[in-house]
């Protein structure tokens, strides 16, 4: 498969795998977390979405398209272990995560992963839902929608 097919295939997932969520947590309340804003399109994608949430955004630096900049309160920047460790202080209500960190070489990745989940679970309400292109641990991992190849994207319940 190319690359862009590959890429393709990535990004349908991701938008029908959060929509798939937001519709899961419709008549629950809680905030949203999406790490790793990148180019911004999937935090435009929230927005749309799950209007009225407050959607968390945190990203090592601020470069995404200037119609995708999230307000800066809501912004967090730098490493993750500290942005995860304020979100868990000022007790944010995660009730929807996505997790799109990444440098693209899946052993590190995975390994990332690995190490930031158990900070990830400290902004979770119990119940709540995360989406992941990676693997994550300490979580139960659910079936998401059916359109989506079993280990294209990942789905968690806390």
């Amino acid at each position: 498969m190319s690359r862009l097919d590959s890429m393709l295939r990535r990004l349908t997932a991701q938008r029908d795998g959060l929509n798939w969520a937001a519709a899961q947590i419709e008549t629950l309340s809680g905030e949203v977390l999406d790490m790793g804003l990148g180019n911004g399109r999937t935090y435009d994608h929230l927005r749309e979405v799950l209007p009225g949430r407050r959607i968390w955004v945190m990203d090592r630096v601020l470069q995404c398209h200037p119609s995708c900049t999230p307000p800066e309160a809501d912004f967090l920047m730098g490493e993750a272990e500290p942005m995860l460790e304020r979100l868990a202080s000022q007790g944010a209500p995660i009730v929807l995560a996505h997790y799109d960190f990444g440098m693209g070489i899946k052993a590190e990745d995975v390994a990332e992963a690995a190490r930031l989940s158990p900070l990830i679970a400290r902004v979770m309400m119990p119940g709540g839902l995360i989406i992941s292109g990676q693997p994550l641990l300490g979580f139960a991992e659910i079936k998401g929608p059916d359109s989506i190849p079993p280990e294209r994207y990942l789905f968690y319940r806390t």
